[in-house]
């Protein structure tokens, strides 16, 4: 009876200790790690804070959600519309490894516990690791998560708080979960979440018997730019990327998306082109108005050189013409020069100035005296 007693309270204890293990960490020293801590809608208004140590009595508050909200290599935000708040911890090093908790404060009573953590900070690459821990995706496109893992144990895809998917479902949209091994006895879960609702925002974790890894999906809304032309599901790529095996946030696998990768690809060109339309913009605006002005101060310029050659110019003299009525002065100066250049008769259909019979009648009148 005494036996069989004792064996009850062991199965209890081990029961009970599962429930509150929460969640096992591994991470490679130098890395960085985000916990996420959901909490109930009643304690959206109460302190959050984060505590070190594996006794609860002696768990030592680290950073508080009032302040300090740094402290260390690490800091908390609190987002009460999800109602979670999260913990980041950067520059681990092996004595950081160690039991964690999050706890809600309650002010005139016992604080809450909402969720318990170990983190384990290892020299060589962690048992269980993912690219990054931040994805974001567009609605109705897909992302891909990648968990690498060493250790033995079921394998799922988990939202926190929530359902899981052992293999391939829905989990608020469809879920494909691929096995793949690798070399140095190192295998790879593919988690493709395609169909994608703005719903979908929310901590999921990758797990591999009692190893965890919360990864953080991000879903946006299509902008102007973003075309979906067509649909395509694509096996994701069974070699493995060369990446380091510490928990930073992760990038989308465009190339297992299809149409949607493309369209992240179109968007991004879009905005290239963008930024480079607006100084050329400018750089056409600018030389268009260098050209009109040199061209409106050339014209200028070619008017008042025109104007001043008119202003400059003589009319010429106009030739001899029976028409034309001189001065006494000139003809008179033509009679003189007749006269000294020819003795005959004068002309008499030459009409000269009275000054001009004068002087001849005088020089004719001297030559008979003679």
């Amino acid at each position: 009876m005494a036996l069989h007693l004792s064996l009850l309270l062991l199965l209890l204890f081990l029961i009970l200790y599962r429930v509150s293990a929460g969640m096992y960490v591994s991470v490679q020293t130098g890395g960085s790690i985000t916990i996420p801590c959901h909490y109930d809608q009643y304690y959206i208004n109460h302190v959050k804070y984060w505590c070190k140590g594996y006794d609860w009595i002696r768990c030592s508050s680290l950073v508080r959600s009032d302040h300090p909200k740094s402290s260390g290599n690490a800091s908390i935000s609190d987002d009460i519309n999800q109602r979670v708040f999260t913990v980041t911890m950067t520059d681990l090093e092996p004595e950081d490894s160690e039991s964690y908790r999050c706890v809600v404060e309650i002010n005139g009573g016992s604080d809450i516990m909402i969720q318990w953590f170990y983190l384990s900070v290892t020299l060589g690459t962690p048992e269980l690791y993912v690219d990054q821990q931040e994805v974001t995706g567009v609605e109705g496109g897909s992302v891909t998560v990648r968990c690498y893992y060493s250790n033995s144990g079921d394998m799922k895809w988990c939202r926190m708080g929530g359902d899981c998917v052992s293999y391939s479902g829905t989990l608020h949209g469809t879920v494909t979960l691929k096995d793949i091994s690798l070399a140095n006895n190192r295998k790879v879960l593919t988690v493709t979440m395609s169909g994608l609702k703005m719903e979908n925002t929310d901590w999921y974790c990758c797990e591999v018997g009692e190893l965890e890894l919360p990864v953080h999906i991000t879903v946006s809304q299509h902008t102007a730019t973003q075309i979906i032309t067509a649909i395509t599901n694509q096996a994701p790529t069974n070699q493995q990327p060369s990446v380091s095996p510490t928990a930073e946030p992760v990038q989308i696998d465009n190339t297992s998306q299809g149409a949607e990768g493309n369209m992240e690809d179109v968007h991004q060109r879009s905005i290239d082109v963008k930024v480079l339309l607006i100084p050329w913009g400018m750089l056409v605006v600018v030389t268009a108005g260098i050209l009109v002005t040199w061209k409106m101060w050339t014209k200028h310029k070619d008017n008042k050189a025109k104007d001043q050659t008119t202003n400059n110019s003589v009319a010429p003299f106009p030739e001899d013409d029976d028409d034309v009525t001189y001065s006494t002065v000139i003809p008179q100066h033509k009679a003189q020069i007749n006269v000294q250049t020819c003795h005959d008769q004068p002309d008499d259909n030459v009409v000269y100035s009275s000054l001009a019979l004068q002087v001849t009648t005088q020089q004719r009148a001297a030559a008979a005296q003679q």
